[in-house]
């Protein structure tokens, strides 16, 4: 029997998803700690991410898995960098914070795709797109996640050799995940009525 007009068949609502959307929040990632997901866990987890729009299937992002290790070289990189280029001290350290204090961080790297079918803008919505799918995923599993960025996203200099980063290369986010510590209170979300216009004719 099909469905009445403006309406869904039960069978095809999942109220699992939905609850989970409706009431999904980050981590903010100062707040995890280990153990992080190995690297199978990890790997269903990217798939996820993967599944993202993304008109022309051009792909125009990739993902660098940041374990410990990688973590505190970055860590150290990131306080020489800032020394060298007289970063104000509150600054530099949550850029320092960032690696010295995540149990395990994937940087989503935007790569633009040259072409002339597939606009530059939706290539980045598209990165956008995985970085949600990412923190999304990850809190589906049971993870704590957060997305950061920050100096260390942004300043070219100390972002392309620490990622290795090729030309036309940016870093979108900085997804942060673990084991969550505290779970934090709900925020103010937006008043639909203030940014939903009904066009009915």
């Amino acid at each position: 029997m099909d469905s009445a007009p403006g309406t869904v068949n039960p069978a095809e609502r999942n109220d699992d998803a939905m609850r989970f959307l409706l009431t999904r929040r980050s981590r903010p990632p100062k707040t995890l700690t280990g153990p992080a997901p190995d690297r199978a866990a990890l790997q269903e987890i990217l798939t996820v991410a993967a599944r993202v729009p993304d008109h022309g299937k051009l792909e125009p992002w990739r993902f660098v898995v940041l374990e410990r290790p990688a973590l505190e070289r970055l860590a150290g990189a990131a306080a020489e960098y800032a020394r060298a280029q007289a970063i104000p001290d509150d600054m530099a350290a949550k850029g320092v914070g960032q690696f010295a204090q995540s149990p395990l961080c994937v940087a989503v790297i935007a790569v633009p795709r040259p072409t002339d079918k597939v606009p530059a803008i939706e290539q980045t919505l598209s990165v956008g797109a995985a970085c949600t799918q990412l923190v999304n995923a990850a809190l589906a599993a049971g993870w704590g996640a957060g997305w950061l960025s920050g100096w260390v996203s942004h300043d070219p200099g100390f972002a392309a050799p620490a990622f290795g980063l090729a030309p036309g290369e940016w870093i979108a986010g900085l997804v942060h995940i673990g084991t969550q510590t505290v779970a934090p209170p709900e925020r103010p979300r937006p008043d639909l009525n203030q940014i939903v216009t009904w066009v009915d004719a």
